[in-house]
């Protein structure tokens, strides 16, 4: 079969489904709410990062109707043609005002974003410096560019510095996750900021999971540790607190220039659908307009986080409505997935080599729109569970 033979010998998932442990593609019946309906029954979703609710919030879907009534469901070309409308202009300059930078600039999805503005800006003779645990998109836009790659251990500052001084010489971009999608955890970024002096380089933060979440007022992990304005690029998508599909970056105006003409992932790609982007732009000014969402929201992470600890879990070193319980190997993850489903909960395996080997976990998430009622109700089955397994006492 030549090329092909590969694929009819790729069996790994038939395996796991033989063995009744495959927990992907389930199929969800409902909008993304704290419960949604599968195969007919109810559970708390635990698995989305709709972390402020918006995705199913009144405003957002009616700015989307109505873009749709006025520009129809779809652009049909890219950004450099005749896919430019009046609203993606109108985005771009209110995602600058949101971060207080000088450009935004729209592309498609969060993951092009980071394929086309990594791509664009690592060229020959210069490297990239990145955290090993930085998200997927990160580590393919590194591949795409003309620069080289290099990598730091997670979070350690000492070890980035040895790195940035064996490249004293060259140009180099730091890039880090600022909430870390897998573990809930922050990156340094005060510790890295504090680098810069001594090393001259570029900072871009992957803030996907900050936004909406960290920060006085929902701006992001930047924010959150006043340090906006020496944080260079900042990269997010759509797809987790701002309640749609897509991806942004903003910048000073001349690397917002500079990405315009060169990414290649925006040049070539169809723009964002209309509804995308009016759904977007409502859902910035709710949060501006609702700061009670992101308090709930920290209040049902912290309920979340001292539960889990009380009962003996290891929620690792997570500080964010992102909270990971590390269970060992792949397939007790597996296992312990679909047992919560049959208890009424969702929640996401995660395995290798999405995290380092016999450091399986549940991904667990919150949303502002918990109920206290709901969160009781993952803990319950969590420790049914987990006891049954051997993961707690």
């Amino acid at each position: 079969m030549g090329i092909f033979e590969k694929c009819l010998n790729y069996n790994e998932p038939d395996k796991v489904q033989a063995a009744g442990l495959y927990p992907y593609f389930r199929v969800i019946e409902s909008q993304q709410d704290p419960v949604v309906l599968m195969g007919g029954r109810e559970a708390v979703m635990c698995g989305s990062n709709n972390y402020l609710g918006l995705a199913s919030h009144p405003k957002v879907k009616e700015a989307a109707i109505e873009a749709i009534k006025k520009y129809g469901t779809g652009t049909t070309g890219s950004r450099f043609l005749n896919g430019t409308l009046g609203i993606h202009i109108e985005l771009e300059e209110k995602l600058a005002r949101f971060f207080r930078k000088e450009g935004g600039l729209v592309f498609s999805t969060g993951y092009q974003t980071n394929l086309g503005v990594l791509a664009a800006l690592v060229g020959r003779g210069e490297v990239a410096i990145s955290d090993r645990q930085n998200h997927a998109s990160i580590v393919d836009g590194l591949r795409l560019s003309y620069g080289d790659v290099k990598k730091f251990k997670h979070n350690d500052m000492e070890d980035l510095d040895k790195v940035l001084q064996i490249e004293a010489e060259r140009n180099k971009l730091v890039v880090v996750d600022g909430v870390f999608s897998m573990e809930g955890d922050v990156a340094h970024l005060d510790r890295i900021v504090s680098l810069k002096d001594r090393h001259n380089f570029g900072l871009m933060v992957d803030d996907a999971h900050g936004i909406g979440v960290m920060g006085a007022t929902g701006r992001g992990t930047a924010e959150h540790f006043g340090l906006e304005d020496e944080v260079d690029v900042i990269m997010g998508t759509y797809s987790k607190s701002l309640a749609t599909i897509g991806g942004f970056v903003v910048a000073s105006a001349p690397i917002i220039k500079y990405l315009k003409h060169t990414s290649r992932s925006m040049i070539f790609s169809a723009s964002l659908a209309p509804g995308l982007v009016a759904a977007v732009s409502a859902a910035l000014d709710i949060i501006d307009q609702e700061p009670e969402r992101r308090e709930r929201l920290w209040a049902n992470t912290r309920k979340m986080l001292e539960g889990f600890s009380s009962y003996g879990f290891d929620t690792g070193e997570s500080e964010t409505p992102v909270i990971p319980i590390v269970v060992g190997e792949d397939e007790l993850a597996f296992r312990m997935a679909l047992m919560l489903q049959e208890e009424g909960v969702f929640a996401n395996p995660v395995v290798s080599p999405a995290t380092p080997p016999g450091r399986a976990l549940i991904r667990t998430s919150y949303m502002a729109t918990h109920t206290d009622e709901q969160l009781d109700r993952v803990l319950a089955a969590f420790v049914k569970v987990g006891r049954q397994l051997g993961v707690i006492n």
